[in-house]
């Protein structure tokens, strides 16, 4: 595992992240958690799936999806993350149904990476090609 991985129970739901490296495995209901591989599909752009990043003075918004991803008590964005290029900063926001699937940043922070993780479609990856 490497910092960072996402983990998550099959059994139960639970989902962790990584914050030290380590040789161990991670457990979760008598069984090993699974590592969770974002995906990166350039068709998911119409899925509403991938975080973009958009940049106007010094800030930048994160966003899920061109056109923002649904956010019902059925299908939404649980949470939005933005990891820097040394993976040593990261700016997480948690979200609920019905608010807007928007993580707000400042350009100084230098975030590369950002995921998020859709109840319904698992984690997907966007990166910043500034």
């Amino acid at each position: 595992m490497d910092r960072l991985d996402i983990m998550r129970c099959e059994i139960c739901g639970n989902i962790v992240q990584v914050l030290n490296s380590a040789n161990g495995e991670l457990f979760c209901c008598g069984q090993p958690m699974n590592k969770l591989e974002a995906s990166v599909s350039e068709e998911a752009m119409t899925e509403k799936h991938v975080p973009i990043f958009l940049k106007y003075d010094n800030n930048c918004e994160i966003r899920v999806g061109e056109i923002l991803h649904p956010m019902t008590n059925e299908h939404y964005i649980m949470f939005i993350e933005a990891i820097n290029e040394n993976k040593d900063e990261i700016h997480l926001k948690f979200l609920n149904p019905n608010d807007e699937p928007k993580l707000a940043t400042d350009n100084s922070k230098n975030y590369k990476t950002a995921i998020e993780y859709c109840n319904i479609h698992g984690l997907w990856e966007g990166k910043d090609n500034d």
